[in-house]
């Protein structure tokens, strides 16, 4: 009688002891990888999406306060030009003013920016800018840059912008701005306003944003013919008015007085 056969066991190695070969660990570690990679992506995409919902969100409640700005202390206050208050509606004030202001961008007071120097009032930006009639390929001169803003409203109308700043700084964030939010006909130069810009001159208007004592001669010979220059004159402890200069065809000047202001002083030498 035979011996019934005898099962052969495999060696302890590998026997069944709940654990894989390797080819297929390696299978099941990149199908997790590949979950988990998944999983991220979906969370990150979700996010991102999130984010830029919130940033548009943001950004219409921005663009509701601005034209409620422009409709409650501008366009109600008696300014009428069309092309000056589709700047004002359109400029985003909030990009011009530091963080810490930027809930304050749409109320119609001027903000501080630096270096003691502030931007102006919204009403005396469309003020000042309705007074020189800008309009598509016209030449201006600005004294006194600051954060930009109202450089980007005068482009906004259409006309090349020629902008000075006496401080290095505030020149060289202004043209950063300005060019990130796509302001191409405003060119910024690092200058002493009260000498102007008399190799880009003469000029169809010419916006000066700080006070001076008096109105330079240098400003006037670069005003073109038939132009205007409007101006803050007075101390900077006492009155300033708002005064309009305007030039004749034959290059006589008239001045009037337009409103009492408050700006910061017109400086001399660069900073």
């Amino acid at each position: 009688m035979k011996s019934p056969p005898q099962v052969r066991k495999p060696p302890a190695s590998k026997l069944a002891s709940g654990k894989h070969p390797p080819w297929r660990r390696f299978l099941l570690r990149r199908q997790v990888f590949r979950a988990l990679r998944a999983t991220l992506t979906v969370a990150l995409l979700s996010g991102a999406a999130a984010a830029q919902r919130a940033d548009e969100s943001d950004e219409r409640a921005l663009r509701a306060r601005r034209l409620a700005m422009v409709e409650r202390h501008i366009a109600r206050e008696g300014i009428e030009d069309t092309a000056t208050l589709t700047a004002m509606r359109t400029v985003p004030r909030h990009e011009f003013v530091p963080a810490a202001f930027r809930d304050e961008a749409y109320e119609n007071h001027p903000l501080p920016i630096g270096h003691g120097q502030t931007i102006s009032q919204p009403y005396i930006v469309a003020y000042m800018t309705e007074i020189v009639r800008p309009r598509p390929g016209m030449r201006i001169l600005e004294v006194g840059t600051g954060s930009g803003y109202q450089a980007a409203v005068l482009a906004a109308t259409g006309a090349e912008v020629y902008t000075m700043e006496i401080f290095r700084a505030l020149a060289e964030s202004a043209r950063e701005r300005l060019a990130r939010l796509g302001y191409s006909r405003v060119t910024v130069r690092h200058g002493d306003g009260n000498q102007g810009w008399a190799d880009e001159g003469p000029f169809d208007a010419i916006v000066v944003t700080a006070a001076s004592s008096h109105i330079p001669p240098a400003l006037t010979r670069q005003l073109r013919p038939n132009g205007r220059m409007v101006i803050p004159v007075g101390s900077v402890y006492g009155a300033q008015y708002l005064i309009l200069v305007e030039k004749d065809a034959k290059g006589a000047l008239r001045t009037r007085n337009l409103l009492p202001v408050a700006f910061v002083p017109m400086l001399s030498g660069l900073r």
